[in-house]
């Protein structure tokens, strides 16, 4: 994932720049990027790595040499940036969100045979906002190259550009993510969160549609290609996994959407006589928490936290570049409250269950504190396939996730066709899948949220979400 921030303003933006990418920091691991614009000093860049140091420690040195009164600013999980660049659309800064699946084959196609050449990275692979500048600098406008750009990408490219004059932003192709514009007394900030500047005393002004392009100054936003409405598939994970709980998307808040479905999912249980009975449900932390205080409240079952992560030293357990690391990390994080675990049962509820990888880990660790029971119940239907628009739930192969895993051994190749089948409770392989995880990671039962439960809870219209990891449908 990632995420990004912009300013333009009548005065000077560093520090609102520094704290409304900061305010991103849960949405990218890799690297943190600022760029700058003033009359004086002209474009000042800097970027870091932030895989194991916060955005803020970064960059502290740095804003205190800035200047300007445009600015943007990024959170990123892969490419440095934002990036410099000098065209014949003239010298501007870029960031982008997103993914491109086919820039070899961009590559390929229009830069083989022009003498262009791309700094390399150390896996060899092209920085991908450097392509996204390259495929917009083919035509003669920011706005015409932006078009294309997204045209000819295959996955998902949300891009905001830093000129000398102003910023450019563009949502992509399908609106999968968001961008907020917020309204200050003497500018205008962009946005992925809400809450980011808010914070800093914006007030919400516009949501950007699918494609649509804004050029925003100090004075305003102009519109320079339209929204298209139609196309809209926002991304449901925002909602339930990796939106900060504070922000809104399409008019719904994220925090509020995540007690609905976790009171979805226990009316669910209820209708069905599937509720188990337990003494204490908690969520998972952190993104799994008010899932688990929605399916409290409506089961009248007491909410509780039987373990508490340990985050000063390691915030987030995949920051580790070692898979081993990782695992020992998330293992060292969990605190168990032995007052809560001992002779109880327990039922968890947890974001979503992508890949598995540590679910077993954390089922032992409560047996090994004392728990007499452990259910678990997963906020999303089952994913069944790796994401291809942004960095969520992506890996080498479908195979990766933990509910393909099983099918494939349930059935073999054949299961694959029947994954609908899989993914719903009420049918014997829907049963069978279930049987078979709770098998493998020592739940004494195992439930996940429908689909139709998911969407209910969003409140968007189902056919301007994106499902594509649990259906498989674009």
């Amino acid at each position: 994932m990632g995420g990004f921030f912009g300013v333009v303003s009548k005065r000077d933006v560093v520090l609102d720049v520094f704290f409304g990418v900061d305010y991103h920091s849960h949405l990218g691991t890799k690297c943190g990027g600022m760029a700058i614009y003033d009359e004086q000093k002209g474009f000042q860049r800097q970027i870091h790595n932030i895989t194991n140091t916060p955005f803020r420690t970064k960059f502290e040195d740095d804003i205190s040499r800035m200047k300007g009164t445009l600015g943007i600013g990024c959170i990123s999980d892969d490419d440095p940036q934002p990036l410099l660049l000098r065209s014949n659309n003239g010298l501007y800064a870029i960031t982008t969100v997103g993914i491109i699946n086919n820039a070899e084959q961009l590559i390929e196609k229009y830069f083989a045979n022009t003498n262009s050449q791309f700094m390399a990275m150390s896996s060899g692979k092209v920085n991908s906002t450097e392509l996204t500048g390259a495929l917009i600098n083919r035509k003669n406008s920011i706005t015409e190259g932006i078009l294309y750009a997204q045209e000819l990408i295959e996955g998902s490219e949300t891009i905001m550009i830093l000129t000398q004059k102003s910023i450019i932003v563009a949502r992509d192709k399908m609106g999968r993510l968001p961008v907020l514009i917020g309204k200050g007394p003497e500018g205008y900030c962009i946005s992925f969160e809400s809450f980011a500047y808010q914070k800093l005393g914006y007030k919400d002004f516009y949501e950007l549609g699918p494609q649509e392009i804004v050029e925003v100054t100090a004075d305003g936003i102009n519109v320079l290609s339209p929204a298209k409405p139609e196309q809209l598939k926002v991304c449901a994970f925002l909602w339930s996994y990796y939106g900060y709980p504070n922000s809104n998307y399409e008019g719904m808040n994220v925090e509020v959407m995540r007690y609905r479905n976790g009171e979805i999912m226990a009316q669910h249980e209820i209708d069905n006589g599937t509720l188990p009975d337990v003494d204490i449900v908690a969520g998972v932390p952190d993104s799994g928490i008010p899932h688990a205080i929605g399916y409290a409240n409506k089961t009248g079952k007491a909410y509780g936290r039987p373990f508490i992560k340990y985050t000063p030293t390691w915030p987030r357990s995949f920051m580790p570049t070692n898979q081993n690391v990782r695992n020992q990390v998330a293992k060292m994080k969990q605190i168990p409250v032995p007052e809560l675990i001992e002779n109880k049962k327990l039922l968890f509820v947890d974001d979503s269950i992508v890949r598995g990888t540590q679910l077993r880990e954390t089922v032992d660790f409560l047996y090994d504190s004392g728990a007499k029971e452990v259910h678990m119940r997963s906020a999303c239907p089952p994913i069944m396939y790796s994401c291809k628009y942004l960095n969520f739930s992506r890996g080498n192969s479908d195979m990766d996730l933990l509910a393909r895993r099983v099918v494939q051994e349930l059935e073999g190749d054949e299961g694959h066709n029947h994954l609908e089948e899989y993914a719903d409770a009420s049918t014997e392989r829907g049963q069978a899948l279930l049987a078979n995880i709770c098998g493998k990671m020592g739940f004494d039962s195992l439930g996940y949220q429908s689909i139709e439960g998911l969407l209910e809870a969003i409140g968007v219209e189902g056919d301007k979400v994106c499902t594509y990891c649990w259906t498989g449908k674009e």
